[in-house]
Parts: structure tokens; C-alpha cells; sequence
């Protein structure tokens, strides 16, 4: 099959996806399938030709919002694609904030020592980790926990077994529970953003987590109530954030979250354009193979589930 992307094109998927037989063409009307790197605007007008397109990222809330994903022409998205490198943030972003490294880098000097050892948590001591999502964020990061000992939950929507699981929960059976977010001692998001997962962490669920939790975000901004955490970090209901997204985005200058002691930011960076180009590719093949035989691709976009 052609293919084109744009906006821009990126070297390495094209060269992988030549190697795979199918014909790069920088005409889109000569195009069968679409390769997208680019946001909602400037999204053009699809001719016939074209058969599916492939967004080179996971997050497809903003294509859906604007009507660029209208179930007119099939999608494919990045799911799954970039899970080993978000779920080494994610545990960084864990570990940064346990150990106090933001408090620290603010306080400028040694004599913070004592405070700072008081304050810092450990995962070798075997503290429960809820996962929020578990997709393949939330399976890479099993396998990076696992020397740690601790105990995971793992939360999805059809509540099967995820490997190396401790426990997993349906999310149904997971929120309804009052015992759930009060059990963890972290909680780990990388749960897709959907109208029902929207603002999931409220001024209600932080108050109903423990005092010495760190909840960390890799999945979408707004799954936080932003100045509901604000307010739960200053007033010390929970102990800490990693937040690798942030809901506004970008998170402004000046922001309550940036000066916060127990609150280690990264600005998205997890998985850039500069991680995709060289990841990406694979999965463009695998879909394009999948749309050729007349099957699902594996990362079908479902226009109704919202990812």
C-alpha cells in the first residue's frame, strides 16, 4: 500500500515501513493509508483513497473533541506503544517524590537533612501500589516493581487477571469501594481519559487516600481535579505528586503546583516526538497488515469508548 505522513515525516517509521513492502508517496491524494503526527488543527481533507490513519500518539480525546475522529474513515492510535519508557517515569516520578528530591532541591541545603529523612518513603518496605489503568503503562511498570517487593492492584475496566498482579479489580467494583483508595500507598494513573474517568480524583477520593500516599499521574491531566490536589498537598491530606501530566496543559508559569515541596513535576516529556519516531513504526506495519487482511487493527481507535 502508499502511504504518506504528515504534517511532518518522520525518517524512521518511512524507512520501516518501505522495508515492509508498503510505497511512501508525499501526496496524500495518491495515499491508501495516513500517517499522523500533527494535532487537531490543521488536519486535512481525507480523499477516498485513503483507507484508515494512524496517529502516531495514544491521547485521542482532542482529535475526537474537535470532530477530526468522527467514525467516517477508520483510526489506529499509538496504545501500548510507549508503555516501557511513560512506566519509567512514572517510577521515577515515584521514587523523586518518596525521597524527598524536589523538598530538597528547594531547601538548598544540607541542614534540611533531618526534615527531609523524616518525611521520606521507601518501596522496599513493601507498600501497596494501585494501578489505575492497567493497560501496557500499568503492565511495564509491574515488571519494574516487582524487585521492590510491593503489593500491586491493578484496576480495569473488565477486572481480569493482569499478570503479575497481586489483585486486580474491575474499576466499577474499584471506586464503589470505600476501601479501595484508603488501602494504597501509592496510586499510579495511566488510565485513558473518558467521561467516566474525567476528574476521578476529586477532593472526595483525596481525602478518602492515606495521609503518607503519593499519587502519581502518566495518564491524562484531567483525570485530576487540579485545585482539588492543590489543595490536598498544602494541607497535607496526602503526601506527595509525580505528576507527568497536568490538567491545565501546559501547566502555566506561575502555577500553585510548580513551588510545591511535595509536588515533582516533568512537563510531559515521557514520550515525545523524539521517543516516537523510533518506536512507532512496528506498530504502523502491524496495523497496516491487520487493515490489508480485512481485521481490526491492534490499536483500533472505538470513536464511542473515546481511545
Amino acid at each position: 500500500m502508499k502511504f504518506t505522513m504528515l504534517p511532518d515525516a518522520w525518517p524512521e517509521p518511512v524507512a520501516e515501513l518501505e522495508a515492509a513492502g508498503h510505497g511512501y508517496t508525499r501526496d496524500l491524494d495518491e495515499a491508501d493509508f495516513l500517517v499522523w503526527s500533527g494535532g487537531a488543527e490543521g488536519f486535512p481533507r481525507l480523499p477516498d483513497s485513503v483507507g484508515f490513519v494512524q496517529y502516531v500518539f495514544a491521547g485521542v480525546e482532542e482529535l475526537i473533541d474537535a470532530g477530526v475522529i468522527d467514525g467516517s474513515v477508520r483510526w489506529a492510535n499509538a496504545g501500548g506503544v510507549y508503555a516501557r519508557p511513560v512506566a519509567e517515569t512514572a517510577l521515577a516520578l515515584l521514587l523523586s517524590q518518596l525521597h524527598q528530591h524536589k523538598a530538597a532541591a528547594l531547601a538548598a541545603s544540607f541542614d534540611a537533612r533531618l526534615d527531609l529523612d523524616a518525611a521520606q518513603g521507601w518501596l522496599f518496605r513493601g507498600p501497596t501500589v494501585a494501578l489505575v489503568g492497567a493497560g501496557g503503562i500499568a503492565r511495564a511498570l509491574i515488571g519494574m516493581l516487582e524487585p521492590f517487593g510491593c503489593r500491586v492492584i491493578a484496576v480495569n475496566n473488565s477486572g481480569r487477571d493482569v499478570p503479575g498482579a497481586d489483585e486486580t479489580l474491575a474499576a466499577a467494583e474499584a471506586y464503589a469501594d470505600a476501601e479501595f483508595w484508603s488501602c494504597a500507598d501509592a496510586v499510579v494513573l495511566s488510565a485513558p481519559l473518558t467521561e467516566s474517568t474525567r476528574g476521578l480524583v476529586d477532593a472526595s477520593v483525596l481525602r478518602r487516600m492515606k495521609d503518607s500516599a503519593v499519587l502519581v499521574n502518566v495518564g491524562r491531566g484531567p483525570l485530576v481535579d487540579t485545585d482539588a490536589l492543590v489543595a490536598a498537598l498544602r494541607d497535607g491530606e496526602i503526601a506527595g505528586a509525580g505528576l507527568e501530566v497536568t490538567d491545565p496543559e501546559p501547566l502555566p508559569d506561575g502555577h500553585p503546583l510548580w513551588p510545591l515541596p511535595n509536588c515533582t513535576i516533568s512537563p510531559h516529556i515521557a514520550a515525545t516526538d523524539r521517543v516516537a519516531r523510533h518506536l512507532i513504526g512496528p506498530q504502523i506495519v502491524a496495523n497496516a497488515a491487520a487493515f490489508a487482511n480485512g481485521e481490526t487493527m491492534p490499536t483500533e481507535v472505538d470513536v464511542e469508548a473515546g481511545y
